[in-house]
């Protein structure tokens, strides 16, 4: 990731992520996410739609926002992968660490609710 298009996510609380359907159109969702070594790490419930379209398509777009979506920076072009269990645990706990016990009451609710989840990096 270039340093230009990282550090306009340096000390923000959301990004948003532009995946594509498969007609091409557009979706834009505001999530959090956390960084390390240039690498940007979400996650998801594993049947969203995002990550249907990431599975169809890596090429995404993303810039930082406000919890509603609203732009901060400029988009940038960016790929994403759904990572292993390895990665996902790397994910999760750098997530953990920026969002502490929001996070983890999450993770509660959808242990409890048995909604698998996945963690998606990205890389500009």
């Amino acid at each position: 990731m270039s340093t230009n298009s990282l550090n306009q996510f340096a000390n923000q609380k959301y990004l948003n992520m532009e995946t594509y359907r498969k007609t091409g159109r557009p979706v834009a969702t505001p999530l959090w996410f956390a960084e390390e070594n240039g690498t940007l790490y979400i996650f998801s419930l594993a049947n969203a739609g995002k990550v249907k379209r990431i599975r169809n398509n890596p090429k995404v777009r993303i810039v930082p926002c406000d919890a509603r979506g609203k732009p901060k920076g400029e988009w940038v072009e960016a790929k994403a992968r759904i990572l292993d269990e390895r990665g996902a645990t790397l994910g999760h706990k750098l997530l953990n660490e920026k969002y502490g016990w929001m996070k983890k009451i999450g993770d509660v609710f959808s242990k409890v609710m048995q909604r698998q989840k996945v963690v998606i990096a990205i890389f500009i």
